[in-house]
């Protein structure tokens, strides 16, 4: 089990390389974490809801995910409350008092989905939350100590170097974890280290001297392997794309409060022409060519921040200029004419104009859409043939098409003839409840061969294969785990 010094350390990404370390080595392998919390979702085959990380680490095994691989999800919806969804199923929004109060029913939800995951595999790869060392929560925590002390699974404590203070964050995590739990703990690894590692050593043979626990790896920053983000590292990872100022296509992605999916557009960051920057400043977004409006968790309130903001003129003058814009989830619901959340589905019941800029209006329901998307979308403007989709879909909203004068374009249809997707050619306005649209290669790059024309510049053959691109890259990251780790140390700690 892979636990963490604090968020955002690397625990994730560690967990992918040691699930792909191992799968390639022919061993059956599976993620777990018992409890994720992340706007960052995907849809499994069987219409449930779980975190993309552990799809992440799913892939890596060469597995389709599984919701068992992560029972409990928590998606804040407002900045003490959460959406509660077990097994893949939306239960409650509650409080984190409330919600620690459920942690026995929690608990067993959690040990059940564990005991049926690995009855089937040689391996788990078990991933906790945070820190072990919170000691205000240790008492109803269901997802570190506890959780590797149920799967008797040793523990390694990853922690950040780049943060600063990294043996000090070590020794504090290991002295402040329960007694009970503290001979789980087997190693550490130190992440995210930059520089010559010989300046480094005399530090751990003096540590090991203060906590006689090894440290079996000392990974370096990489900026050459393409992994999915935690939430709190997207913005850097997005900003740091700014080396390439002198792309032919700048795509500016809304920041809103309440963002999610952001890894929808991951894969446009990989074009050759394309500079990815995000921003809540329509001033800055003003030198895009195009700007993409993003799930939400919150679009109403979403809404009202970007309104607030100036993005209602900024969008329209935007497009009477010839820009293109895009909307996703909650940014195509915001593109709309009008959102009525009769039942407060997504805050407060009542209401709100949209952008106005597609003929649609959302009305929120009760249940939420949760299910895998694939068709065949036929729009000449991209492309003369139709195209495969392939994605899914997350949503409170149903949203429908008003058919106003002047919007010529292409209509995209799923479940039941239900409106999934509008595309005004003439005036540049895409909008999609459809996550991972962008993964399919040719949509993608059709769509930014549009923009590339709107602005008098010459289409780019389809070259990226980002399927085949993400499975290479697994082998990248297992191969950095491998060379900067004591791989035989680190495998001996469990019997393969």
């Amino acid at each position: 089990m892979f636990q963490g010094t604090g968020s955002g350390v690397g625990k994730s990404i560690v967990a992918a390389a040691m699930c792909r370390l191992l799968s390639r080595r022919g061993v059956r392998v599976a993620p777990f974490k018992a409890q994720n919390m992340a706007l960052n979702s995907f849809v499994t085959a069987d219409g449930k809801e779980m975190g993309r990380a552990q799809v992440f680490q799913a892939e890596a095994c060469g597995l389709l995910p599984d919701v068992r691989m992560n029972p409990v999800l928590l998606k804040p919806s407002a900045d003490a409350r959460s959406q509660v969804i077990l097994m893949g199923e939306p239960r409650e929004h509650l409080g984190a008092m409330d919600y620690y109060k459920r942690s026995r029913i929690h608990w067993q939800v959690v040990t059940e989905a564990y005991d049926s995951l690995s009855s089937e595999f040689d391996v788990i790869v078990l991933e906790g939350a945070g820190s072990p060392a919170e000691i205000n929560l240790q008492s109803t925590d269901i997802v570190n100590m506890k959780m590797a002390d149920y799967a008797r699974a040793p523990v390694i404590i990853v922690a950040d170097i780049d943060k600063g203070g990294v043996f000090a964050s070590l020794k504090g995590t290991y002295d402040l974890i329960q007694d009970e739990y503290r001979n789980l703990v087997e190693a550490f690894m130190i992440n995210k280290f930059r520089g010559d590692v010989r300046l480094l050593e005399p530090g751990l043979d003096m540590f090991y001297q203060i906590v006689p626990i090894p440290v079996l790896g000392v990974l370096p920053w990489f900026h050459d392997i393409h992994v999915d983000e935690e939430d709190g590292v997207f913005v850097r990872k997005v900003e740091s794309q700014g080396s390439k100022a002198e792309a032919d296509v700048r795509v500016c992605i809304v920041q809103v409060p309440r963002i999610s999916n952001f890894t929808d557009f991951a894969p446009l960051g990989l074009e050759p022409d394309v500079r990815v920057f995000l921003s809540s400043d329509p001033k800055a977004a003003s030198g895009a060519d195009l700007i993409i409006l993003p799930g939400t968790k919150a679009t109403t309130s979403d809404l009202k921040f970007l309104k607030e903001r100036g993005w209602q003129g900024a969008l329209e003058d935007f497009v009477s200029k010839g820009g293109v814009v895009a909307g996703v989830c909650g940014g195509f619901q915001m593109l709309g004419a009008e959102i009525d959340d009769p039942y407060g589905s997504d805050g407060t019941p009542g209401k709100c104009d949209g952008f106005g800029l597609l003929p649609l209006k959302t009305e929120m329901a009760k249940d939420k859409v949760l299910r895998q998307y694939r068709t065949s979308f036929s729009c000449n403007a991209l492309h003369s043939e139709p195209m495969e989709i392939e994605g899914y879909e997350i949503h409170m909203g149903r949203s429908h098409f008003l058919g106003a004068a002047g919007a010529e374009g292409c209509l995209m249809e799923g479940h039941e003839g239900e409106l999934t997707g509008f595309f005004d050619c003439n005036r540049g306005i895409f909008g999609t409840y459809i996550h991972g649209i962008f993964d399919n290669d040719l949509f993608r790059r059709s769509f930014l061969n549009f923009v590339r024309k709107r602005r008098r510049l010459d289409p780019l053959p389809a070259t990226l294969n980002y399927k085949r691109y993400r499975l290479s890259h697994f082998d990248k990251l297992a191969d950095w785990l491998e060379t900067n780790c004591d791989t035989e140390r680190l495998l001996g700690l469990i019997d393969v």
